[in-house]
């Protein structure tokens, strides 16, 4: 295929799920982007593509790796397939962009790794909600200097992770369930994007509390970074508190959350759940509200603020950085102001950007494979460090490219 600087990448779609609907409004708005074929397990989800996009689906990811029309592939299969899925698009000379978490062992990140360095294919893991732009315009705050070093971030998010209906290996944190490997990867990506990104050594509580979702719920963890500075990140998916609360009353996709609905939204994920009271039932509810299926809704295609992943603060020598779906907050050595950045064009627009300017401007790949594996490590270093009760050393670290 000829290319030129400004033609749009042809991506072809490797699972039709909940990932991909997320990345819809980005996909529908955004003119860097053309859309050409996909393939999903389920045959209204592929119907549903072939109206939506006047494209071709196929029956496998292998198939969709051997279209010559495929430029990248997008993996958004579940999580255990990643590596696998990965190898056979490295193998047919495709660019990858596949879904955090980018694997489920460090195995896997490193295998995805040879393949795509073998093939001399590039590799870009995401979303995650480092590629917000409060966080990267928060990073670049930082290394302005004008505040100092990094010495403390913080970093809190409670949500219903854990009741919005899932299949059953979703329920298994050996299959890549639970929230570590669904949910932590957001905070440890931020929050090393914003320390420096080497961490030397994690210590980690976990939860489990509902013997009926048998997967970790909860956590919380301390890293350390090579550099000196720490980090708190927490996190509970059990549908109590919503600390959407503390985000301006903005959700985590960007959408207003009012205050005066806040009772009717009050225990909705558990009470749908309720309606599906079997491991059976509730993979079907998934499916139902998965692209193309009965009680799917779109996302909104507009967004009048930024994407988030819960309160996060970056302490340094001459004062604090506050990160909100609208801007950051900076508390300096003598004064307090807001920094407001543009309304967002469409969600997910960042993503893109890093994504374009790599492969048709050999612009800087941040969420790269070692990247990715660093995070992913961290991940497993907290399961580790909870289950062993000590801290685990990290060895697998990388430090932000240059001039970023």
């Amino acid at each position: 295929m000829t290319q030129t600087k400004s033609s749009p990448l042809k991506i072809g779609i490797a699972g039709l799920g909940r990932a991909f609907t997320l990345m819809l409004p980005t996909f529908l708005q955004d003119s860097r982007i053309q859309l050409v074929a996909a393939t999903d397990p389920i045959a209204v989800a592929r119907a549903q593509f072939e109206k939506d996009f006047h494209a071709i689906t196929v029956d496998s990811v292998e198939a969709l790796c051997k279209l010559p029309e495929v430029e990248v592939i997008y993996i958004a299969t579940p999580h255990q397939f990643h590596a696998e899925h990965v190898a056979l698009a490295a193998q047919h000379g495709k660019h990858i962009w596949v879904e955090k978490p980018m694997a489920i062992s460090l195995e896997e990140c490193t295998r995805m790794m040879a393949a795509c360095q073998q093939a001399g294919v590039q590799m870009m893991v995401g979303h995650s909600h480092s590629f917000n732009a409060p966080v990267l315009h928060a990073r670049a705050l930082i290394a302005s200097g004008q505040l100092g070093a990094v010495r403390m971030i913080t970093a809190i998010n409670y949500t219903d992770f854990l009741y919005r209906p899932r299949r059953p290996e979703e329920l298994n944190t050996s299959l890549g369930g639970g929230v570590i490997h669904s949910q932590a990867v957001h905070q440890i990506d931020i929050v090393r994007l914003l320390g420096g990104g080497k961490v030397s050594s994690v210590q980690a509580c976990t939860g489990q509390w509902d013997q009926t979702r048998p997967t970790e719920g909860a956590y919380s963890a301390l890293l350390q970074f090579e550099n000196g500075a720490f980090a708190n990140v927490t996190y509970n998916g059990h549908g109590h508190f919503d600390s959407d609360v503390w985000m301006d009353h903005v959700g985590e996709i960007g959408n207003p959350k009012p205050a005066t609905e806040s009772l009717q939204r009050y225990g909705q994920a558990r009470k749908r759940l309720a309606s599906a009271p079997s491991a059976e039932q509730e993979a079907i509810l998934k499916a139902a509200r998965n692209y193309g299926g009965p009680l799917y809704a779109p996302a909104s295609l507009q967004a009048k603020a930024y994407q988030h992943f819960g309160p996060v603060v970056v302490s340094c020598d001459q004062g604090d950085i506050r990160l909100t779906p609208l801007g950051v907050w900076v508390y300096g050595p003598e004064k307090e102001y807001f920094e407001e950045l543009p309304a967002p064009a469409y969600p997910r627009k960042e993503v893109i950007d890093e994504l374009f300017q790599v492969l048709r401007n050999s612009g800087t790949l941040i969420h790269s494979g070692e990247w990715s594996r660093a995070s992913t490590e961290v991940c497993l270093g907290i399961l580790q460090a909870a289950q062993n009760q000590q801290a685990v050393r990290m060895h697998h670290q990388i430090g932000l490219p240059n001039g970023f």
